[in-house]
């Protein structure tokens, strides 16, 4: 007979690392994983650099059989999300164990009691820990490109939370783009005249300006997905602390702002790969991996990338006005793509049911290559 599984709260920081190191143990040697760098993983994890603790309430759990680590799990209750939603939802995240329904189950279990314990009625996850950050479990795409900020599951995560049940409620797609693949939505001639037409300059962004052109990228962002499903807005704090973060990461020339007559109407980001920079680091900077990742981050020595940012002002949804500038700003960042030597791109993440946009990832050549599903239970 097997050892009970023990349930608990992360308390410590020797339980901090364990939840940050877990996945490593389970998923190294994966074809489609790469450990994200410790650092990044716990800041993340801490109220102390993470904004999102400011408007959220979190509880990290590990599970443990004979006292060694088997699972981790998530639970957080988001209060701009109740303020914007009012439906009692509760959410959980970082959601990863060895493969054991038993395991799954304890640690499923845990949330929801915490979760219902503060009087939420609905449960959706993985989300680790908003739509903005890493969500869903990994269902199609095991072999994929590993990307930064995109989470990686085995094929058991999704069954297992199914047998808990819970069932899907929404789909997100990522687009793979091969540079030899990489097509404009229209002649350069046909592109320079819309732009000419209705008053739009595609530019890169201002590194001397860097904190409030990121503010800008984030503003339309807020705006433009601010409808859609789950969406919940970056806060100021959130946009200081990305700004921050991605300060590093950044190539000005690869980040693509859209102006109609001096007007922000629509945004671009493009980040090197920093999973593939990371390789062969384990998720460790000290004492060599710091060198070798800013060497291979500024020599351009990466040869993928991923745009977690998109969008245009919902006021010009559904216009001519915003048929054009997607195109356009593909355009200009296909420019630099080709400039950098990238030979890989990933376009993440995109609601199954956003078929407009779908279209126009297809349009230039993107395909379908990772699925991951968000699922929902009803706890009361």
């Amino acid at each position: 007979m097997r050892a009970a599984i023990d349930v608990a709260p992360v308390a410590g920081r020797s339980d901090l690392a364990a939840f940050i190191q877990l996945p490593k143990r389970l998923y190294r040697g994966q074809k489609g994983y790469v450990a994200p760098l410790d650092m990044e993983r716990a800041e993340a994890l801490s109220p102390k650099t993470n904004p999102f603790f400011d408007h959220a309430e979190v509880r990290l759990f590990l599970a443990r059989r004979d006292g060694k680590v088997v699972g981790r799990i998530s639970a957080q209750i988001d209060k701009l999300h109740q303020q914007k939603y009012g439906d009692g939802t509760g959410h959980f995240g970082f959601l990863d164990a060895e493969d054991d329904p038993a395991v799954f189950a304890a640690l499923i279990a845990a949330a929801e009691d915490w979760l219902k314990s503060k009087g939420v009625v609905h449960a959706v996850g993985p989300l680790s820990f908003s739509t903005n950050e890493e969500i869903g479990a990994l269902i199609e795409g095991f072999d994929a490109l590993p990307m930064l900020l995109m989470p990686f599951h085995l094929p058991y995560t999704a069954r297992h939370i199914e047998a808990e049940g819970y069932a899907k409620t929404k789909d997100v797609i990522a687009y793979h783009l091969h540079k030899d693949e990489y097509k404009p939505l229209g002649s350069k001639r046909m592109l320079e005249r819309a732009a000419d037409e209705s008053g739009v300059i595609v530019r890169n962004i201002d590194m001397k300006r860097f904190q409030a052109e990121i503010e800008t990228v984030i503003d339309i962002f807020n705006d433009a997905w601010a409808e859609n499903w789950g969406m919940v807005p970056f806060t100021e704090k959130e946009m200081a602390a990305a700004a921050k973060g991605l300060k590093l990461l950044i190539d000005p020339k690869m980040v693509v702002i859209a102006e109609q007559n001096g007007e922000a109407a629509g945004m671009m980001v493009c980040l090197p790969n920093l999973l593939e920079a990371a390789r062969d680091l384990d998720g460790r900077l000290l004492p060599f991996g710091l060198p070798k990742l800013l060497y291979r981050l500024k020599t351009n020595k990466v040869r993928s990338g991923r745009i977690p940012l998109m969008g245009i002002r919902r006021k010009h949804h559904g216009t001519i006005l915003g048929a054009t500038l997607l195109p356009l700003m593909f355009e200009k960042l296909r420019v630099r793509f080709l400039e950098r030597n990238l030979e890989r791109l990933e376009m993440s993440w995109i609601l199954e049911d956003n078929t407009a946009m779908r279209r126009v990832l297809e349009g230039i050549g993107g395909k379908a290559y990772k699925t991951h599903r968000i699922y929902e239970k009803a706890l009361a």
